[in-house]
């Protein structure tokens, strides 16, 4: 399953370096907005002590995490939603991720330019939030122009999507995302062709000074992502890139030095895994042990899909365990003599930490 958060700020905000981190995929980093253009993508691991508890059990020769998709996207600056700072084409790669990270500035450096020209992070997701809610009011408005006009000229009427648009626009007018909404699943289906980027899962990362990587949030940065309908996080991104190119030896000494029990990005990927209402599921052996990821409330049949197509086709059954039963026994064979083993259908919905086999005719 392929889902991606798309990491957005301001110019000099830290997105790359903190994608760099993440990613160790060397993106262009620099002292002035723009530094990244084109949008770059990396795939992250999601940590996960079970998968490595399953991998000392089975000791197989492939141990494989889940992943999430993280896109580095050029910074925003104010009147993006008007085409400045080639906003118009930024605002399109945002539309195309799953959920958004808005990287906010929190530390000082006389060297490190602000393009607002002071650091103040609920500002700056003022500004970048009333970006987002202005690109997506004039979505709906034009749309509702034309399903207005087109209801009245072919004397058709689409009345719960007009409904819906205005209910939209005056949300979005009065200043508030789409994501903050009570909306039916229907309405949501009926929202998803538009792309809204306010309708998005949110998750504000704060890049902190370095002494700060281990300290919660402000207060009022947590309030302000939760008015979003979203939820906020602190790191330091310049301490995250040093941190991922340590071995695990020095890794572990600079993360006791600093008072960390593990990197702040491990925290990313499990907020950015969360965000995306994703779930674990297992596939464990001698061979190979693999976490999976679904979404929430999908079922075995979708399993079965993730590890390969044939497997859906072919489905008879699903012999399905809970990973900490199956660490508890310490094997299969003590797992099915306590009857912890179960044998479940297509339509049996998947819950996070199952481990699945599943048997199929080709």
């Amino acid at each position: 399953m392929s889902l991606s958060v798309g990491i957005v700020g301001l110019p000099n905000a830290g997105k790359s370096t903190l994608f760099n981190a993440m990613t160790q995929a060397g993106a262009a980093v620099g002292n002035y907005p723009f530094t990244t253009i084109e949008p770059n993508t990396g795939v992250v691991p999601v940590p996960d002590t079970r998968l490595d508890r399953l991998a000392a059990l089975f000791q197989p020769p492939k141990v494989i995490p889940a992943t999430v998709t993280f896109t580095d996207i050029a910074g925003l600056v104010r009147g993006a939603s008007r085409g400045e700072g080639l906003g118009n084409r930024f605002l399109g790669h945002i539309r195309e991720a799953d959920a958004t990270a808005l990287v906010v500035r929190a530390f000082e450096d006389p060297d490190v330019t602000h393009v607002e020209g002071g650091v103040d992070p609920v500002r700056d997701i003022d500004v970048l939030e009333l970006e987002l809610q202005l690109a997506d009011l004039e979505t709906v408005t034009k749309r509702l122009e034309r399903t207005e006009k087109s209801a009245r000229l072919q004397k058709e009427k689409e009345p719960e999507l007009i409904a819906l648009l205005r209910g939209v626009q005056e949300h979005l007018d009065q200043g508030r995302p789409v994501r903050t909404m009570t909306l039916t699943a229907e309405e949501q289906s009926m929202l998803r062709e538009f792309w809204l980027l306010t309708g998005k899962p949110l998750m504000v990362v704060v890049n902190v000074e370095e002494s700060l990587a281990g300290e919660p949030v402000l207060d009022e940065i947590v309030q302000r992502a939760r008015l979003a309908g979203g939820d906020a996080i602190a790191v330091s991104a310049r301490i995250e890139n040093d941190i991922a190119e340590l071995d695990a030896a020095d890794r572990a000494s600079f993360l006791h030095d600093l008072d960390l029990e593990e990197p702040g990005l491990y925290r990313v990927a499990r907020s950015a895994y969360g965000l995306l209402r994703l779930i674990t599921f297992f596939t464990a052996g001698e061979t190979e042990v693999r976490a999976w990821n679904l979404r929430e409330g999908e079922t075995a049949l979708d399993a079965a899909a993730s590890i390969h197509t044939d497997i859906a086709r072919g489905f008879i059954r699903a012999e399905v365990a809970d990973a900490e039963e199956l660490l508890d026994a310490g094997s299969y064979a003590v797992l099915r003599e306590r009857g912890k083993q179960r044998l479940e259908g297509r339509d049996y919905v998947m819950r996070d930490g199952d481990v699945i086999h599943v048997r199929f005719n080709v």
